[in-house]
């Protein structure tokens, strides 16, 4: 696509450097110029939009910045409330992990072979 336009281009320049009055395929170069201009001009309007894009981006990743710490900031303070705390159904609702719910951590294997371990052989 980039490739057409870019020759478009070429076309148009050498035509109006090199025979500017000439008629070619039909056409004058002013005839020429507005056929391809709505390449030229839709184009145009794809780089603003992507422009556009980045902009809309970078400022929605600052934004979920701000929400993300207004979010922190509210369950902090959900935790450090007397009349709710880490065991409450508020902050289990806001996504959390009620402190009387977690575990340990500790966790003790056992085995799934009850048979003892053989000793290799020894070599003589």
């Amino acid at each position: 696509m980039k490739r057409e336009l870019n020759k478009a281009n070429q076309v148009a320049s050498a035509w109006e450097t090199l025979a500017p009055t000439k008629t070619f395929g039909g056409m004058t170069l002013e005839q020429f110029k507005a056929k391809t201009k709505p390449s030229f001009d839709l184009r145009g309007q794809i780089g603003v939009l992507e422009n556009q894009s980045i902009d809309l981006a970078t400022r929605c990743a600052v934004a979920d910045a701000t929400s993300n710490e207004a979010a922190l900031l509210a369950v902090n303070a959900v935790k450090g409330d007397p009349e709710h705390g880490e065991n409450s159904a508020l902050y289990a609702a806001m996504g959390y992990v009620r402190k009387s719910d977690r575990q340990s951590g500790l966790a003790r294997k056992t085995p799934d072979n009850t048979t003892p371990p053989t000793e290799p052989a020894k070599a003589a």
